[in-house]
């Protein structure tokens, strides 16, 4: 059940009101996932649309299909998740790949077929790796059917917002995030329109992607006339229950209890205490775009690069000081543990032997006198001691011309110990470097990390220009984000290119980074750009501590026939 209700489509899910500038088709069911009837329609929503149109006519019943049935003779179908107004979603298998991926079916003759094709290729053709990327789009045998990623380990946004209010920093990351990948969305012309919960999850690694781009208001036929505002106003709304733990309008949705709606919308810090005023501010730009927020002196956010601007324009949210854990109680020592200085707390077993006090000190004239020829005579035995001491040190100092003491034994057998050679570290996962949202070939990107010299990721060939064809969306280059998994000591990279001649550069995330992506973000550098050879080698003097390193590659060499092509081989980082 936790790997269903992670990865399973939510496409079911219209709890809550769409956005006022959201409108689904007539058509679509009510929010519940319920079997259609044969005719294809639900026993409530038989009635006539305001189009006048008969929807047990107007949309035909889900395809009748069976777990273990497969589709292009690779894709088997495992358990259905959602069947819903002429459409069903499945867990499926690629049993040629032997992966885990989700399937959406309905028949050829489906109103909404031709635009779930559209809107699934389209959203194929991003390639952007902060979205579920849809895999296969195909109309086959009176099917069409959508196949996309399926994600079982990661976590949907409902449950991480049912345990509570979030932290500053993670609110922070999720806004950042979120509008920066719609921002790159809609370049392409792509809008969501069905933003909310349900369709956001969250990696182990802290990473946000966002699922059913264009897909699921496709399925479900919902249009806006104002998309920008539409998905900018959802990313505001999440943003709000992240930060208060409550749904921004007047319904129940999601999980959450809706605001009073006597109150109307109100900012999130008067919702909740403690809330993060910058944060509370963004949240009420991106939701009030009619005037609401003209008492707090700022601009509405009407498009989702705007939020993202006015996300990177506020002072970074860091995350909270890591909990130390109480140091053990001190523990003493044997010789402590005994009784010098204070009274024993259990009775002694063996009976101690009786220690005679010492005898009276010598109080006669005799015994005086005694006394002090002791004394002097040890004074004189120590000054004498002390002028043959001083004599034999500087008839040493006068024997020696140099004045350099040899080393000892000891001090050269440290000198002669070799230092211990660096080990690789594990990596935990490895990504495209995207910085203006759009990847290359990200499918290859393992190739870098298996160890095989024989699989490499390797850019497609650019014409003209060295710096990937100058083209705009590759103004900042690519290359390859590791992720160690958690902060460790680096003390140096031993990569291996696919040709030479590449200009690259490494450098590495600070401690406190999350999903860091862009190059701003990088700002320790391991080793400095420069063109390269086959090899990319380099040991630091002092290590570095980071978690995330970044291969960049900012030109590319000639490949002999008018054109420019690099990439990577192996990567391997050192500590």
């Amino acid at each position: 059940m936790a790997e269903r209700s992670t990865a399973a489509v939510d496409v079911a899910d219209n709890s809550g009101g769409e956005p006022l500038t959201a409108k689904a088709d007539e058509s679509t069911a009510d929010g519940t996932a319920q079997a259609e009837n044969a005719k294809g329609a639900s026993p409530e929503n038989t009635g006539k649309t305001d189009g006048g149109r008969d929807r047990a006519e107007a949309v035909p019943a889900s395809p009748d299909l069976h777990s273990g049935h497969k589709l292009a003779g690779r894709y088997r179908l495992e358990e259905c998740v959602t069947r819903l107004d002429g459409f069903s979603s499945w867990r499926a298998v690629d049993e040629k790949l032997r992966r885990a991926v989700g399937v959406h079916l309905l028949t050829a003759d489906h109103p909404r077929a031709r635009s779930v094709l559209a809107a699934a290729r389209s959203s194929a053709l991003l390639g952007d790796p902060r979205f579920v990327q849809v895999l296969d789009a195909v109309e086959e045998n009176d099917l069409v059917y959508v196949v996309h990623e399926w994600l079982p380990d990661a976590t949907e946004l409902t449950a991480l917002l049912a345990a509570g209010p979030m932290e500053a920093h993670d609110a922070y990351q999720l806004v950042s995030q979120l509008s920066q990948a719609m921002a790159a969305a809609h370049r392409e012309g792509l809008s969501h329109l069905r933003l909310t919960p349900g369709a956001v999850l969250r990696s182990s690694t802290g990473q946000y992607r966002i699922r059913g781009l264009a897909v699921n208001a496709a399925l479900r036929g919902i249009t806006a006339e104002r998309p920008l505002r539409t998905d900018t106003e959802a990313i505001g709304a999440l943003l709000y229950a992240a930060l208060t733990h409550r749904w921004p309008y007047g319904e129940d949705a999601h999980g959450l209890t809706g605001l009073p709606k006597e109150l109307g919308l109100i900012a999130p810090d008067q919702v909740r205490a403690g809330v993060h005023r910058g944060l509370s501010e963004l949240a009420m730009r991106a939701l009030a775009n009619d005037g609401a927020t003209a008492s707090r002196q700022e601009p509405p956010c009407t498009t989702p690069d705007e939020l993202a601007k006015a996300v990177a324009a506020m002072p970074r949210v860091l995350p909270p000081e890591p909990a130390f854990a109480a140091p053990p109680a001190y523990q003493r020592t044997t010789y402590q543990q005994g009784t010098y200085g204070r009274p024993s707390s259990h009775p002694a077993a063996v009976t101690q032997p009786v220690i005679p006090p010492p005898p009276a000190p010598l109080q006669s004239r005799t015994g005086r006198v005694l006394k002090w020829t002791v004394s002097a005579l040890l004074i004189a035995a120590l000054g004498l001691g002390s002028w043959q001491l001083a004599e034999a040190l500087l008839d040493r100092t006068k024997g020696s011309d140099t004045g350099v003491t040899e080393p000892s034994e000891d001090d050269k057998n440290k000198n002669d110990k070799p230092t211990p050679p660096a080990e690789p570290l594990d990596i935990a996962a490895a990504t495209e470097f995207t910085p203006d949202g759009t990847g290359i070939k990200e499918r290859d990107v393992g190739n870098t990390v298996d160890g095989d010299p024989g699989t490499h990721w390797v850019t497609p060939r650019y014409e003209g220009f060295a710096n990937f064809g100058n083209l705009p969306q590759r103004k900042q280059g690519s290359g390859i984000i590791i992720d160690l998994g958690k902060v460790r000591d680096v003390s140096g990279v031993d990569v291996s290119l696919y040709r030479r001649g590449q200009t690259t550069s490494v450098s590495a995330a600070s401690p406190e980074a999350t999903a860091p992506s862009s190059t701003a973000e990088f700002d320790q550098t391991i080793v400095k750009r420069a063109v390269a050879g086959r090899t990319l080698k380099e040991e630091l003097d002092e290590p570095v501590r980071t978690r995330y390193i970044l291969i960049h590659i900012t030109e590319l060499p000639a490949d002999g026939t008018g054109g420019y092509r690099g990439g990577i081989t192996d990567i391997s980082i050192l500590g």
